[in-house]
This record gives structure tokens, C-alpha cells and sequence, in this order.
């Protein structure tokens, strides 16, 4: 039970090859106090492989059990080492986060793991009339962090008239498709190709 995600992340079949390894599926939903911006409620579904060995140390507990707990807590210090995997900007300006999550569990759903938590703003800025970018990926690209379509975004009931999410998705060239792919399990990339950002989706938050 003392496997990170980190961990999880290299210990992949010797089938596959190249970048990314792992797929975590993204849902976002804006979390608000009013007016203010104050997170993300984020739900990350990993692929089988990478479940694997969570599902493995988590055996038959029910929900919530001890041993839920503590798999959560060991995946979730690796998500907040990378600063939950995402950056939020404002005016040009990277939104500071806060350390710790108000709440996170860890769940089965069927062969797949999925990690529930809410990513909270420092300093919850205000939503009438403003835009943000909203990006979530891992920079080595080895794991790829997607959402599959705009329908993983949602917006309270509140704001359904006034805000608006815009989902776009990259596309790189086939050079840099070339080169992702050509890196094995033992390579990372050099942290000036900024390979994760350059196949990272952007959200747009928009509110009038």
C-alpha cells in the first residue's frame, strides 16, 4: 500500500513502448462561493493497467474503508508533488493554488480506479466579467491526462446562463507526434521541449 502514483506509473506492461503509458480521463466541474471562483471538483479515471495495482491493494475493502484511505492519501501526495497537474491563469497570471485539497477519496468503478478531489484556489477571484485557462497534463507526457469531450466539463446550476466552458484540444504536428512516440519507458524527455504542455488541452472559462 505504500505505492505512489509515481510508481504506479512506471511499473506499466513491457508492451508498451512508447509515450504516454498511462491515460487518466478527466471531469471537471466549477466549484463557486457566489461569485468567487474557489476550485475545481476534479474526477480522474485510470486506464486498467495503471488501476491495476491499486485495485490489487485494495482487494474487497468497502468504500471508505482504511485501506481506501490510505491509497488515496499515497496517490494524492504525488498529485500535489506536481502541483495537481495543473495550472490555472488569470490576466496573465498563474492562480495560486492551496497545499492541501478540502477533500479527496479514492473509488473502484468496475477495472478502473478513480480519484475524486477538489482543487482549491488560494485566492478565490471573482467570476463576473473575466476568463481563465485552465490546463491539466503531465509535462513528461507520460501520462497522457485527457477529457474525452466538452460534455466532462460542468458548471453549477447558477451559472449556467452567464458561463461558459470551451474545450480545445491541440494539434501537433508529426514530427512531435514522431518523437512522443519514440520515446520508451526508460526516457524523458528534456524539460526545455515542454513535451506534456504542447499536447495539453485548454479550457476556457468565460463569464459575463
Amino acid at each position: 500500500m505504500k505505492r505512489t502514483l509515481f510508481a504506479l506509473l512506471i511499473l506499466m506492461s513491457s508492451t508498451a513502448l512508447a509515450h504516454p503509458h498511462s491515460f487518466i480521463d478527466m471531469k471537471t466541474e466549477l466549484v463557486v462561493d457566489g461569485d468567487h471562483f474557489t476550485g475545481l471538483k476534479m474526477t480522474w479515471t485510470m486506464d486498467e493497467i495503471t488501476s491495476a495495482d491499486l485495485l490489487y491493494d485494495a482487494g474487497d475493502a468497502k468504500p471508505g474503508s482504511v485501506i481506501w484511505k490510505k491509497l488515496a492519501a499515497g496517490v494524492m501526495a504525488n498529485v500535489l508533488g506536481q502541483h495537481y497537474f495543473s495550472e490555472i491563469w488569470h490576466n496573465k497570471q498563474r492562480v495560486k493554488f492551496l497545499n492541501l485539497p478540502k477533500e479527496y477519496q479514492l473509488s473502484r468503478n468496475g477495472h478502473k480506479a478513480v480519484l475524486e478531489f477538489i482543487l482549491p484556489l488560494a485566492e478565490p477571484p471573482i467570476l463576473s466579467g473575466q476568463r481563465f485557462e485552465i490546463l491539466t497534463f503531465d509535462p513528461t507526457y507520460f501520462v497522457d491526462m485527457f477529457y474525452d469531450n466538452a460534455g466532462a466539463l460542468s458548471l453549477p446550476d447558477s451559472l449556467q446562463s452567464r458561463c461558459a466552458f470551451d474545450l480545445n484540444t491541440p494539434k501537433p504536428n508529426d514530427s512531435l507526434k514522431q518523437y512522443a512516440l519514440s520515446l520508451d519507458k526508460a526516457d524523458a524527455p528534456p524539460e526545455d521541449v515542454d513535451l506534456g504542455r504542447q499536447f495539453a488541452q485548454t479550457v476556457i472559462l468565460t463569464c459575463h
